[in-house]
């Protein structure tokens, strides 16, 4: 059977599945298409031209190298299709957005036939993905006295490829659609647990929100062809959670536009809101696809006579609606007034939603056409020896004379690349900054493969310091999806650059330890901008943003990503910790005392949390930065002491040595510069030439936040509180209760230690706890399952040899072994200790569960509604998330501990301590 036959079989396979046809990426499919195509005879020759125009992947894929060379041909006349005359065959070249239809644009235009020279000038100067390949040749042919060169750089110093766009329409007509209550988790867009299938974006669609909310979108459209359904976070957020472009591309997919007619389920424009707005990850992902996205405020807190806030017996404030949203409301988006109206009625001014540089966003049908519009803009007019000329709106620069700088100032400063030179920017400030390290996971690493191929980029840009591409995401099963995706990610992220965690040449063993931890130990300089293509990238040096994929590729491909500078929230400790807490305890007080001293306003959702722990090492900092996605903010810079900092600066160069050893490192010794960078960084501290990183002692916050650690008096917990009667308040990360809440007689049905919040020294917690019961009551009897899922292969080495791990082997019931993964998910557990491989694991939810209605006691972040465990008919399952030892003791009892039992289990145990640096931490 031939490739074609297959593809066919592959196609009646999908229609059972309600599919259309595969796109097709693979050039040895389509060259045997063309074949079909050229045989007048053959009779699959009108399904073959309906593939080739309607069904081909564009940008650097190995299809859209083929498509291109036929298209030339045909423009050419050396070969002729009927159906395909020259100037479609050039239209369809601009609809391929970069690789090889420019080179064959450039071709054509710098070719000897006038004629098809002129015509393929003129489509050329709608493009925008050029690299330096590209422009190289441009620049040459202009040097040399070519006139069309001339005339296609003189088109893009104008911008024409931006100018001449159609502006985006004054009047949009929406028609609501509530997509949950409270806040809605890209969960419910985009399920973990689907995450092997978000490449196929038709497939992957098909799991949004549920079947029935898909019909109900789809018979709103029916209904109202003039309008744009608007998805609604309705008394929530939209979009927290987990930073996934394929939340976004669902969306778009069923409320957005086609982008192309010839690109089949890339769609655009999708048009979201929320009552307290957007989730900032989330907002960057709609601006990748030029959507929009609005803070409605249509619930606001009720308050009394008095201006008094009006609270229920809770002691959460009661809110009253302002105007109605509900689903099938018509509004009116105006984009010149900037208001949202229905009918006749002014309901918000949604400006935010309306700056300048998003308005671009939206006319150019996404942000990167920008990034890249300007950089050839810029490219053109130094070739011609010209100004460059205003197009687009001026970057923001706020600069507040005689106001120092908070530590995101400085680093944005520090890297910031095309503002005015000489000029400091302070928060709100629009700035296109260079990248030092960027990090791609495996559920979404293949959307980045995609990005980076529609963008038409193939190696990774030489100012990246340093990137990684993880196997942490499915870690816990090597299932046959596995199989057939993770090979395919490693090899392409290994040639376009990247450490990757499988060796496609095979050198190294696989490994599959968690991305953020990786990209806290090769973050090698405090001053160092991190982009990472997952929510919890919040490193505890330097500062780190979670990304959308395709963020993630823009940062990979350019070195580059542009944004406002955030507003920073201080947070600083005082008082002491009491001997038997943990400093996860002091983590989820910081969300509970914060949140308690400013009403329940969150004033860290959207901004950065500068948090001045000064005294814990990056392993021990980075429990606090990487839960900082939990409190909402947009990311974290943690500020130490200059020891401190060349500790964890030693410790990194340490775990990135072990990653040479292992052959990990490539041949451009990506690797062996970091340990540079480290080493130099080192030598500045210690002279004093440059001393750890500090905000200015007259920097301006947002507002400041003291942590009492007096206040902390027992284990905290965060509670889904998933029987809230009001069912916005459920499953938020701000329910943060103490351990005397439940009484002791909370039944607790598996426990989880691992993913990204536990470092080394929760697995000898871990153990230690396990060798004093052993002591104290003659042996381990586990009366739930502890599931354990360390977080990186060098923290089970440095267990290994500290003697840790044989103390966790003895009472384990089941150890992982690579060379015999396992290769099915789990569907129910024993009341023993399990020790996973290293990973996400249930932290993840797309491989392993807790069984459906299980109460789960987690050291975990994601306490989201079925992202751990789902629910059955009769209960609601529960993620509750707490330091190790309560999830060590609850499941050796089967419930919750009381706080005496609690005491008494952690007795002599070395918990993660923390004290308030007694140095002033500002300059």
């Amino acid at each position: 059977m031939n490739i074609y036959k297959n593809y066919i079989q592959e196609i009646e396979d999908r229609k059972g599945q309600g599919l259309h046809p595969k796109p097709i990426d693979g050039a040895e499919l389509l060259s045997e298409i063309i074949e079909q195509i050229k045989d007048l005879n053959n009779e699959y020759r009108a399904d073959s031209l309906n593939f080739f125009i309607y069904n081909v992947v564009p940008g650097t894929t190995p299809a859209a190298n083929v498509k291109a060379n036929f298209l030339k041909e045909i423009v050419l006349g050396q070969s002729v299709v009927a159906e395909i005359t020259p100037a479609f065959a050039l239209e369809l070249l601009s609809h391929m957005k970069g690789g090889t239809s420019i080179a064959v644009l450039l071709d054509l235009a710098l070719g000897n036939d006038v004629a098809i020279a002129k015509d393929a000038a003129e489509v050329l100067k709608t493009q925008v993905f050029l690299y330096e390949a590209d422009t190289d040749r441009l620049e040459a042919a202009f040097k040399s006295g070519n006139g069309i060169a001339k005339e296609i750089l003189e088109s893009y110093a104008k911008a024409e490829f931006f100018t001449k766009l159609p502006e985006i329409a004054e009047e949009i007509k929406v028609i609501t659609f509530i997509a949950g209550e409270g806040d809605i988790s890209t969960d419910l867009l985009s399920p973990g647990n689907q995450a092997h299938s978000r490449s196929d974006r038709e497939l992957h669609g098909k799991c949004m929100i549920t079947p029935e909310a898909q019909a109900e979108i789809k018979a709103l459209q029916a209904q109202n062809p003039d309008k744009s359904v608007m998805l609604i976070a309705e008394k929530g957020t939209m979009g927290v959670g987990s930073s996934r472009m394929s939340g976004v591309n669902n969306v778009a997919l069923w409320t957005g536009k086609q982008a192309s007619p010839y690109v089949p389920f890339v769609n655009f424009a999708p048009i979201v809101a929320g009552t307290n707005g957007i989730s900032p990850i989330f907002l960057t992902t709609v601006d990748v696809t030029g959507g929009i996205g609005l803070d409605l405020k249509n619930w606001v807190k009720k308050t009394d006579a008095n201006g008094e806030v009006v609270r229920n017996e809770s002691g959460d404030p009661v809110l009253e609606e302002v105007y109605s949203v509900e689903t099938g409301t018509v509004l009116t988006i105006n984009t010149k007034s900037k208001k949202l109206y229905n009918g006749d009625k002014e309901l918000i001014d949604i400006s935010k939603a309306f700056t300048p540089q998003k308005i671009e966003f939206i006319k150019a049908g996404g942000s990167y056409a920008i990034v890249f519009g300007k950089k050839l803009q810029t490219f053109a007019s130094k070739t011609l020896g010209i100004d460059i000329v205003p197009v687009y709106a001026p970057s923001k620069e706020v600069s507040v004379e005689g106001q120092g700088l908070t530590a995101v100032e400085k680093i944005f400063n520090r890297n910031a690349v095309g503002s005015t030179p000489g000029k400091v920017l302070h928060a709100g400030s629009d700035v296109r900054v260079t990248v030092n390290i960027v990090g791609s996971q495996d559920t979404t690493g293949l959307m980045t493969s995609q990005e980076l191929e529609s963008m038409a980029a193939t190696v990774i840009s030489p100012i990246v310091d340093g990137a990684y591409q993880s196997g942490c995401h499915t870690a816990s099963v090597w299932d046959n999806k596995s199989k057939a995706n993770i090979p395919r990610l490693m090899k392409f992220m290994n040639d376009f650059g990247l450490i990757t965690a499988r060796d496609p040449k095979g050198v190294y063993h696989a490994m599959t330890d968690v991305i953020h931890k990786v990209l806290n130990d090769i973050t090698v300089n405090e001053w160092a901008i991190i982009i990472g293509g997952d929510s919890h990238t919040r490193m505890s040096k330097g500062v780190a943003f979670g990304a959308d994929s395709g963020t993630v590729a823009l940062a990979l491909a350019t070195g580059e990503a542009s944004m406002p500078i955030p507003e920073s929230v201080k947070v600083t400790f005082k008082g002491e910790m009491k001997g038997y807490m943990d400093f996860r305890d002091v983590v989820h007080a910081t969300q509970s005392q914060m949140l308690k001293t400013f009403g329940g306003e969150n004033v860290f959702q959207g901004r950065i949390i500068e948090v001045h722990l000064g005294t814990l090492n990056a392993d021990q900092a980075f429990t606090f930065t990487d839960w900082t996605a939990e409190m909402k903010a947009k990311a974290s810079i943690c500020i130490s002491e200059d020891y401190t900092l060349i500790e964890s600066l030693e410790m990194a160069k340490g775990r990135i040595q072990i990653m040479i050893d292992k052959g990990m490192d490539n041949k451009n010794q990506v690797l062996k510069g970091l340990i540079a960078i480290a080493d130099k960084r080192i030598a500045e501290i210690i002279s004093g030439e440059k001393p750890a990183l500090r905000p200015d002692a007259n920097a301006k916050y947002y507002a400041e936040v003291v942590v009492d650690l007096d206040q902390i008096a027992e284990p905290m917990i965060a509670d889904p509180d998933v029987n809230n009667a009001d069912v916005s308040k459920r499953y938020t990360h701000d329910t943060i209760r103490p351990l005397s809440f439940y009484g002791g007689v909370k039944k607790v049905d598996l426990g989880f230690i691992g993913s990204c919040m536990v470092h080394k020294g929760d697995m000898k917690i871990l153990a230690q706890m396990l060798k004093n019961i052993d002591e104290q009551k003659g042996k381990v009897e586990f009366k739930a399952p502890l599931v354990v899922a360390p977080p990186t292969y060098n923290i089970v080495d440095e267990l290994k040899a500290e003697g840790d791990w044989e103390i966790l082997q003895k009472y384990s019931g089941f150890e992982f072994d690579d060379n015999v993964p396992k290769a099915a998910a789990r569907t129910s557990y024993e009341n023993m200790l399990y020790l996973e491989r290293p990973g996400c694991n249930l932290c993840m939810g797309n491989q392993e569960k807790a069984a459906k209605g299980d109460t789960v006691m987690a050291t975990s972040t994601r306490l989201f509604q079925g992202r751990v465990v789902e629910d059955t008919e009769g209960k609601k399952g529960e993620s509750l998330l707490s330091s190790t030892p309560v999830v060590v003791l609850s499941t050796i009892l089967g419930r919750t501990p009381t706080i005496e039992e609690y005491k008494t289990a952690v007795e002599g145990i070395n918990l993660t301590k923390f004290a308030p640096s007694h140095k002033l931490l500002v300059k």
